[in-house]
């Protein structure tokens, strides 16, 4: 049974936290007249001292930013940075004392726990629009017109246009999501970044004006135990590595093609999207120790991560 004051609770508490992002665009037409055209999203409150969380698909190529709180006031927003790869910005207001959200752990996150999806669909006025839903998938891969998404939130909270940039966030009021993608005419799926991976992109951005990206360099296939059978493999899991690029960590690290990736820092390795979010959660200049079969003969290999060139 749901339980009613718990969902009414999580929303005061995120409710002060999720702002409207009003935007801007000229675009040309006929004799090159520029057109302004409006754009509505959500955003969230980072820090007391004016720094918000949106998406970049929000804000791309805004001539002017306007942030609306729940309280009705309003204030000029200036661009920090973005990320494509995640859909990430961060917009910076003049303003003091408000009031940031409550992030989550997205590694408690179970398929078929309830969530809430805030925020300000088709930019209706009255404050956020809350919807109820539960986790319908973890780790969801989509392609979007900026490339693929990976380890995504999948939702059947309603996700309108407008909500974008919004919070996912779970019965405590915290932030588990980003609501960040929607599958045009698709009804009952919605998507959210992570939180922690948010959190992560934005504190670069804020420090770097970017997010720094750590890069291994390499392409890898997962190895199952058809496979294994097949080709007489040494293991019966693992990331057999496809491709190394020229000039990247691995190559410098002489990583080779046909090398088998079977262990990261002592932890098993099972798949190459598990390769992938190991190296995710990373920063460019920590060092991997990765257990490789190479021939059948098993060897320690050392990798330093490097920032993925733009």
């Amino acid at each position: 049974m749901l339980d009613q004051d718990a969902i009414i609770s999580a929303v005061e508490k995120i409710k002060p936290s999720v702002v409207s992002v009003s935007t801007v665009r000229l675009y040309y037409g006929l004799l090159f007249a520029p057109i302004p055209v409006k754009g509505v999203g959500s955003g969230i409150v980072l820090s007391s001292d004016g720094y918000i969380l949106t998406n970049t698909h929000v804000v791309y190529g805004a001539k002017d930013i306007t942030i609306t709180f729940t309280d009705g006031s309003v204030s000029k927003g200036n661009l920090i940075g973005s990320c494509r790869i995640h859909d990430m910005a961060v917009i910076k207001v003049e303003r003091q004392g408000l009031q940031p959200a409550s992030f989550g752990n997205t590694d408690k996150l179970k398929v078929g726990m309830i969530v809430l999806a805030v925020g300000n669909p088709y930019g209706l006025t009255g404050g956020p629009t809350v919807t109820l839903g539960v986790i319908s998938a973890l780790s969801r891969t989509i392609k979007t017109e900026y490339g693929v998404m990976r380890g995504l939130i999948q939702t059947d909270a309603a996700i309108n246009p407008g909500n974008s940039g919004g919070p996912l966030i779970n019965l405590d009021g915290k932030v588990v999501g980003v609501n960040t993608a929607l599958i045009p005419f698709a009804h009952g799926i919605g998507f959210a970044i992570p939180a922690e991976d948010a959190v992560r992109c934005a504190g670069d951005i804020i420090k770097y004006g970017k997010h720094i990206t750590p890069w291994l360099g390499l392409a890898g296939i997962t190895i199952k135990p058809e496979m294994s059978r097949y080709y007489s493999l040494p293991v019966s899991r693992g990331v057999l590595v496809s491709r190394v690029f020229p000039g990247s960590p691995a190559s410098k690290a002489r990583l080779k093609e046909g090398d088998i990736i079977t262990k990261v820092d002592g932890e098993l390795l099972n798949t190459a999207e598990d390769l992938q979010s190991m190296v995710k959660i990373r920063r460019p200049g920590e060092i991997l120790r990765l257990e490789v079969y190479r021939g059948g003969v098993r060897k320690m290999i050392d990798v330093k991560l490097e920032p993925q060139p733009s």
